[in-house]
C-alpha cells in the first residue's frame, strides 16, 4: 500500500501556498495521468494537493475583445461540449472530442493535460495553432505566457516551483477557420502518433493567412513555418 497525505484546499491561492511550503507536494485534478504513474510505482508522492473541490476554477467564458477563458479545472469534455467553444472555436471542440474515450474526457482536466506536458496529446496542437496563452498562478502573483513557450519538451514545461496553471486564454477567432486530424496506429481511442492542426483565414475566396502545427511527432507541438509559406 502506498501511503500519502491528502490536502484539499478551497482556493487556487491556498493550493499555491501548500505547494510553496512543501516542495514534494504534487497537484492532482482529474488524475488520469498521475494515478497511472502512482499505480505503477513510477512516482510515489508524499503529499497530494487535490484541486477538485475548488469552485469556479472550471468556468468557461467568452468575450469578444479578450477571447475565450477556460479555467484549468474544466474537463476535456466540458470544452468539447461548451456552446461557446463550439460556436467560436469549433476546431478546439473537434480536438477535445477525439481525446481517448468519454470516461477519460469527463475526468481529465485541461490544466492537467497541459501541465503534464505529454507530447502525445491532441488539445495542445490545436491550442498552439490558436496562439493560446496559459495563466500561471503563484503565491506572489500571476503571469502569462504563450502555450508554445510553456511547453518546453516531453513532460517538461515552464512551471516554476509553487506555481499552478490556473487558466487558459485563447485570443478571439478573427475569422480563422480550421480542422484537426488525428492519426493513430490502431484504435481511435489511442494517443495520437501524429496530429495536425490547420487554420486558414480567407478573404473573397483567397487564402490570406495559414497556420500549420504538427503534434505528437516531437517533444512539443511544432509550427510548420516553411510549409505555411507554400
Amino acid at each position: 500500500m502506498r501511503r500519502f497525505e491528502l490536502a484539499e484546499p478551497s482556493s487556487l491561492k491556498e493550493a499555491c501556498a501548500l505547494l510553496s511550503d512543501n516542495a514534494e507536494a504534487k497537484v492532482i485534478a482529474g488524475g488520469t495521468a498521475l494515478l497511472t504513474l502512482i499505480k505503477h510505482g513510477i512516482f510515489v508522492p508524499k503529499t497530494l494537493v487535490n484541486l477538485k473541490k475548488i469552485k469556479s476554477a472550471s468556468d468557461i467564458t467568452y468575450d469578444a475583445q479578450t477571447g475565450l477563458r477556460v479555467g484549468a479545472l474544466a474537463a476535456i469534455y466540458d470544452i468539447e461540449a461548451s456552446p461557446l467553444v463550439r460556436q467560436y472555436y469549433p476546431v478546439l471542440a473537434e480536438a477535445c472530442h477525439v481525446v481517448a474515450n468519454i470516461r477519460i474526457r469527463n475526468m481529465a482536466t485541461i490544466g492537467g493535460n497541459l501541465a503534464h506536458g505529454d507530447y502525445q496529446s491532441d488539445p495542445p496542437t490545436v491550442l498552439v495553432a490558436l496562439n493560446a496563452v496559459v495563466e500561471l498562478l503563484s503565491r506572489t502573483g500571476t503571469r502569462q505566457m504563450k502555450l508554445s513557450g510553456f511547453l518546453k519538451g516531453s513532460y517538461e514545461t515552464a512551471l516554476e516551483p509553487g506555481e499552478l496553471l490556473s487558466a487558459l486564454v485563447v485570443p478571439p477567432p478573427d475569422s480563422w477557420r480550421g480542422t484537426y486530424i488525428k492519426f493513430t496506429t490502431g484504435s481511435s481511442e489511442e494517443r495520437p502518433c501524429a496530429g495536425i492542426a490547420a487554420l486558414v483565414r480567407m478573404e473573397q475566396g483567397v487564402c490570406r493567412d495559414l497556420r500549420l502545427v504538427v503534434g505528437a511527432v516531437s517533444p512539443r507541438p511544432v509550427r510548420m513555418h516553411q510549409a505555411e509559406e507554400f
